[in-house]
């Protein structure tokens, strides 16, 4: 039996960079970037669907982060985290047919860049304290939100994290932790809403292979690089990130 996957080559040629930047994303090194996979493969088919076909890859690029960082990761930090993004994931489950994608892509983007400019126009000092509780509640809540509908829940929780200074391996290896759990409880509500189909469960198989390769060059490199470094390209992928989702919001198609 043949699965109905899809197999116009211009999908992949902007599926697998998707993938592999999402996969290096997931280590942690660029994180940032990961929030472009969808858009980059919006190119291609709807958002809806791109989302749903990357749905197994999440499951195994966090299944390896987690295991590359299975030491470095926050408990406390975690325990606040995976709660409040399960709001924003139910909310997201709930509005999903009626939101359209551009509009929520064009607040992610514009969220993400104004944080850069902050960040870059008034940088904190070292000895300044990390957001509020309640502020992180609110962008984590938000971060679950858009992880639900775009995968992009990156540059709303970078917005609270970033600022507690964690180590490269901290960092990534509580971000792993937490999409974890975010990710595997998209599973019902994406179902629930008939994402879940034969022909992009087929699709996304036909992708896995290039899911390792991705998350073992970002856990390479994350394990290796100086910590100014390290948040420098995350600054620079949560630019790109931010442009490319603004871009997403404002073109005529």
């Amino acid at each position: 039996m043949n699965f109905p996957l899809i197999t116009d080559p211009s999908f992949y040629l902007v599926a697998i960079p998707a993938v592999l930047l999402l996969g290096i994303s997931k280590s942690g090194f660029g994180a940032g970037f990961g929030s472009l996979a969808v858009p980059l493969m919006a190119l291609a088919v709807t958002v809806p669907q791109a989302a749903a076909i990357l749905m197994p890859v999440l499951l195994l690029m966090d299944l390896l982060g987690m295991a590359a960082f299975r030491k470095n990761f926050d408990r406390r930090l975690l325990m606040f985290l995976v709660p409040c993004s399960l709001v924003g994931l139910v909310v997201g489950a709930l509005l999903f047919k009626w939101l359209d994608s551009r509009v929520v892509a064009g607040m992610v983007g514009v969220f993400t860049l104004v944080f850069l400019a902050q960040r870059l126009l008034f940088p904190p000092r070292p000895d300044s304290a990390p957001p509020p509780r309640w502020v992180g509640a609110l962008l984590t809540v938000t971060s679950g939100f858009t992880s639900f509908v775009a995968h992009a829940g990156g540059p709303p929780l970078n917005a609270y994290v970033i600022p507690m200074r964690l180590s490269p391996a901290v960092f990534t290896g509580t971000l792993a932790y937490l999409f974890f759990f975010v990710n595997l409880a998209k599973w019902v509500p994406y179902a629930w809403l008939g994402l879940l189909d034969l022909r992009n469960m087929a699709t996304s198989l036909a992708l896995l292979p290039f899911a390792p390769f991705g998350v073992w060059l970002g856990v390479y490199i994350a394990k290796r690089i100086e910590p100014r470094l390290f948040y420098r390209l995350i600054y620079v992928g949560m630019f790109l990130t931010g442009c490319k989702l603004v871009w997403d919001a404002v073109a005529i198609t």
